[in-house]
């Protein structure tokens, strides 16, 4: 049986409340405010899940917060010096890439995905319910017949493995550069 929007909404939205005031209250000035921003940052959330329910519940949330907060002091007529110090600690005012940082991101992503698919193939299930389909530990436990501790034991072998693997690729992009310079450098011996 589909889920209701309610449920899904208390299920996967209210549940980072605290996180959000937190979020709120620590990037808006006036906390005399906060209460109304985040009833506003539900309304966004909520008719956004009514159109398609997000993949990512918390991002929405949260991007939505800063982009509400962005919002607001774009409509405002004067802005502090120290509030604007604020807005580019919390990176929101960040809407272009330079291609270096695209390539870059797309060379990681490359990277990440060789790797995922290096990993042993019931660790890269469990990886992937866990960081794509979002599932609990216990609700992966339960799918796939194993316990709890196998889970968190797989999750962790997972992540020390990708880990590894982008140390590794992250190491062996920078060799070429000293290697570079060091030729390039005359000999005084």
């Amino acid at each position: 049986m589909a889920e209701s929007l309610n449920e899904w909404f208390t299920v996967n939205v209210l549940v980072h409340e605290r996180a959000l005031m937190r979020f709120l209250a620590r990037g808006w000035p006036n906390s005399s405010e906060v209460d109304d921003l985040r009833h506003e940052v539900y309304v966004r959330v909520y008719e956004a899940a009514k159109k398609s329910r997000p993949v990512s519940p918390r991002g929405l949330l949260f991007s939505t917060a800063r982009h509400l907060m962005v919002d607001r002091i774009r409509r405002g007529r004067v802005v502090s010096i120290e509030f604007q110090e604020d807005l580019d600690a919390l990176n929101v005012l960040i809407d272009e890439l330079s291609p270096d940082r695209v390539l870059s991101a797309r060379q990681d992503l490359w990277h990440l995905g060789r790797a995922f698919r290096g990993l042993p193939e019931k660790c890269r299930e469990i990886m992937w319910m866990l960081k794509i389909e979002e599932l609990t530990h216990r609700e992966i436990a339960e799918r796939l017949n194993l316990t709890v501790r196998a889970v968190e034991k797989r999750v962790a072998e997972g992540i020390l493995f990708l880990q590894d693997a982008y140390l590794r690729q992250a190491r062996f992009r920078e060799l070429p550069l000293r290697r570079t310079f060091e030729r390039d450098e005359p000999d005084h011996g």
